[in-house]
């Protein structure tokens, strides 16, 4: 069994690509060498500072060469490395006014996701999450499960996230959450940022078959796009920086590769 996965996304309205202040990233593994699949979705703060270079340096972290098990121990480590980090590498500030900022730090919420035993008797996903980026478990146009278990109300102005101040440190620990469930060829997870997430659960209480028929079959960044400004427009989504990283689990490999040129 493989993965194979694409991520989708959209800034807010008016913004470029550029602007997006979302980060998705994938690693398919090292087969023979121990190396699992691994996801990261983070979602940054818009008003905090630099936080395209905090989302940026917590998704490459997360799925390079000393990435961090998906455990407390290991994640409170990686943590104080990555505040460490983001703080050694900060660049210069030019004023008052960014040297505030930069001491009130950068923030984003967190969902790492790791693929393990694809190859044994009982391969499965394990997720440690942090604030409201979600992951679904869909297996034949079906939920089995997300997590974190939030419902369309509980997304709100001050999720939890990983704070760039070793202050926050043991609060980020305490509010980490962790899951797992079995996987089995053919199944879908989709890892969504905040906006996103809300609005897949509140449309898989109106039709969740429907939903997972579109999202298991879009193809190309432009049929994501126009569905993101369909369901704005409608006042069906709220108007934010939007990311969907989506991994389905085959085992052939690919008939054809399709490239999508700007």
């Amino acid at each position: 069994m493989k993965p194979r996965s694409v991520v989708f996304l959209a800034p807010k309205q008016g913004n470029s690509e550029q602007e997006w202040e979302d980060c998705a990233a994938g690693s398919p593994g090292v087969p023979g060498r121990g190396g699992n699949p691994r996801y990261i979705v983070a979602d940054g703060a818009t008003e905090a500072y630099d936080s395209l270079r905090w989302v940026n340096q917590l998704a490459s972290s997360f799925i390079g060469v000393d990435a961090p098990e998906l455990t407390p121990e290991s994640l409170r480590r990686w943590f104080a490395q990555m505040q460490e980090l983001w703080n050694t590498e900060a660049p210069a500030r030019a004023s008052y006014i960014e040297e505030r900022k930069f001491a009130q730090g950068s923030f984003a919420t967190f969902l790492g996701c790791e693929l393990v035993d694809l190859a044994g008797r009982r391969p499965a996903w394990r997720a440690a999450a942090l604030g409201d980026t979600v992951l679904f478990h869909v297996r034949g146009g079906r939920l089995v499960a997300h997590f974190p278990a939030l419902r369309a109300q509980d997304f709100g102005l001050n999720p939890d996230g990983v704070h760039t101040s070793p202050d926050r440190l043991d609060h980020m620990v305490g509010k980490l959450r962790f899951a797992s469930g079995e996987i089995a060829a053919g199944d879908l997870l989709f890892l969504a940022t905040d906006a996103f997430a809300q609005w897949m659960i509140r449309f898989i209480e109106a039709d969740g078959l429907k939903l997972w028929q579109v999202l298991s079959r879009l193809d190309h960044p432009l049929s994501f796009e126009r569905m993101i400004n369909t369901q704005r427009d409608a006042g069906k989504m709220k108007d934010d920086d939007v990311t969907l990283l989506r991994v389905h689990l085959v085992t052939d490999n690919p008939a054809f590769i399709v490239t999508c040129l700007p």
